[in-house]
């Protein structure tokens, strides 16, 4: 049982060393610090529609699931950059526009 104990642990440790090493397969747009507050306080506010609204959109146009949101300008807008994976495996980046819900890009897929 020890040697089966042992074996796991060294498998679990590989894993999660390799996992480390890799880099995420899209940046992580306007990652940086307070986004979420900065985020819920624009929608308090009224100056942007929520993220739900936004997700809702997607979804009622394009199967697949969210992966991460994150905020970041885009053409000098704020905007939401969604993943989303497509059912085949591929995963799109929406652009959508952070005040009017309006869709900017979309990129991948």
């Amino acid at each position: 049982m020890k040697p089966l104990l042992a074996a796991l642990i060294a498998l679990t440790t590989a894993t999660a060393a390799s996992a480390g090493d890799c880099a995420p397969p899209f940046p992580a747009f306007g990652a940086e610090g307070h986004e979420q507050d900065r985020a819920r306080e624009a929608v308090r506010e009224g100056r942007q529609i929520p993220l739900t609204q936004v997700l809702r959109m997607i979804a009622s146009r394009t199967p697949g699931r969210h992966l991460n949101t994150t905020q970041d300008f885009f053409a000098g807008r704020a905007a939401y950059f969604v993943q989303w994976q497509l059912p085949d495996g591929r995963v799109v980046i929406f652009i959508v526009d952070a005040e009017s819900g309006n869709l900017l890009a979309r990129q991948g897929g």
